[in-house]
């Protein structure tokens, strides 16, 4: 893809806006349709189109390998943790009514901290799989 100049000009004038809206989608998931498993698919989404246009070898200095394999279980224990925290707090399990003092706000910063773990691991997940395959063969 070296000779490829107009797909190299124009995946990098698209790709901040992919991150962008990958960022819409998770913040506005709680207002309407999206969420963390939907940031996350397009997030990355974003660095295999990266990898197809650049290269896997650029693509893998962008998002290494181990912190590809960190951020599986980097979300599970952010999604975890939250309800871990609930419960220090004496609440229930992901119950979020110690997270602010107004249930509403609560309610709002412990899914939105909920969604920030799904978006990790779903980004890990698929960037992981990404990479496993496009191995897959080479020795």
């Amino acid at each position: 893809m070296r000779l490829d100049l107009i797909l190299r000009v124009g995946a990098k004038l698209i790709l901040p806006f992919i991150l962008l809206f990958a960022l819409y989608v998770q913040f506005h998931g709680d207002y309407g349709p999206g969420g963390g498993f939907q940031a996350g698919v397009i997030s990355a989404g974003m660095v295999i189109l990266f990898a197809i246009i650049f290269g896997v070898r650029a693509a893998k200095h962008v998002a290494p390998p181990r912190v590809v394999e960190m951020m599986v279980p980097g979300g599970v224990l952010i999604f975890a943790g939250t309800g871990v925290v609930s419960m220090l707090l004496g609440y229930n399990f992901l119950d979020y009514t110690g997270f602010a003092h107004e249930f509403l706000h609560a309610h709002e910063w412990g899914i939105l901290i909920v969604e920030i773990g799904v978006l990790v691991t779903v980004c890990g997940t698929m960037i992981a799989m990404f990479y496993a395959f496009v191995e897959r063969g080479r020795t």
